[in-house]
């Protein structure tokens, strides 16, 4: 059996494998082994990450003023942004949570939203742009036609003078966009992100975090580990990973933990869950506890809750979720602080 497809703003992504049920006593002995296998992946994963924390500070003079401890980021993406900071305002008063990440989706030539940023400053968080070549050629980005695009973007975020968290391309080692595994060459996608970064470092751009935003790896559904697309660690500060909840069975080790591993054999740099939620039918209260428990377990720097609707509705749903996600933040922030 495969979880349900997660039908975001963007694309269908594929679907999470999850084990199927087994008699009582079978049921006991996977149950001890899976238990063993996690904890394996957390020791590696954990060990890993403290092992590169030392190499961070290459990173720290784009992203000084950004958070860096684990567990100190709660992001947010609504469906209003950047029209709109009323969907962050709403999430807000409803939950009581104020995120210190924002999100927005660029496409293609779309101008940097300066008016969108500010507002993002003015309420205390952080912007983070998913910029996409929405219809434009990858490798014509690689060879420099649309270096005027490119440089005005960069003046405005230059301009704008605060941190700025900003992706390319985001979920490339998933089929369902064009820059995407299967339609773009991983190597015309390195080049393009190269060509990118010293495009803004020309324009002497220094509020900018590079972040690598891919998908959680499903191989027996398509999604191939990322490596081939990884720009090199010149080119990169943060890691995202994207991923969902969307069955009771999913947990954040199964979700999430294959995943983590795999990026610390190709770096260390800071880890930032930049999508993810869970359907009402996955018990959001659970797993909400179970988000937030993982975050921590694993040191990751926080994550951004997809709070949207398109075919499936990701938003909190219930007063119980609304509570969990109150509760588990509140503990979360204080753990941080």
């Amino acid at each position: 059996m495969t979880d349900t497809q997660r039908l975001g703003r963007h694309r269908q992504a594929p679907p999470q494998k999850i084990r199927p049920a087994e008699g009582h006593h079978r049921a006991r002995l996977a149950a001890t082994v899976i238990t063993v296998g996690v904890m394996a992946v957390i020791v590696v994963s954990f060990g890993l990450y403290i092992a590169g924390r030392a190499t961070q500070t290459r990173s720290a003079s784009q992203s000084s003023r950004l958070p860096t401890a684990s567990g100190s980021l709660i992001g947010l993406y609504t469906h209003e942004s950047p029209a709109s900071y009323v969907g962050m305002t709403t999430f807000t008063a409803i939950t009581g949570v104020k995120p210190n990440i924002v999100v927005y989706y660029s496409g293609w030539l779309e101008p940097f939203q300066a008016g969108f940023a500010t507002t993002v400053d003015r309420e205390g968080a952080v912007l983070l742009v998913q910029m996409n070549p929405t219809d434009a050629s990858v490798a014509a980005v690689a060879s420099g036609r649309y270096d005027k695009y490119l440089e005005t973007y960069a003046d405005a975020v230059r301009s704008y003078r605060h941190p700025v968290i900003l992706s390319f391309g985001h979920e490339m080692n998933g089929n369902w966009y064009t820059w995407g595994y299967k339609h773009t060459s991983p190597a015309v996608f390195v080049a393009a992100w190269r060509h990118i970064v010293n495009v803004f470092r020309a324009q002497k751009v220094r509020n900018v975090t590079w972040l690598w935003t891919i998908n959680t790896i499903h191989k027996q559904n398509g999604v191939p580990s990322p490596g081939p697309w990884w720009p090199g660690s010149s080119y990169v500060n943060w890691i995202g990973i994207d991923g969902y909840y969307t069955k009771p069975s999913s947990v954040f080790a199964s979700v999430f933990g294959p995943t983590i591993v795999y990026v610390r054999t190709l770096t260390h740099d800071p880890i930032l869950i930049t999508e993810t939620s869970a359907t009402p039918a996955a018990d959001q209260p659970t797993k909400i506890a179970n988000l937030f428990a993982g975050i921590r377990l694993y040191g990751l720097l926080g994550f951004v809750w997809f709070d949207s609707v398109d075919k499936v509705d990701w938003r909190l749903s219930t007063p119980a979720a609304i509570a969990a996600f109150r509760h588990y933040a509140e503990t979360y922030r204080s753990d941080a602080s």
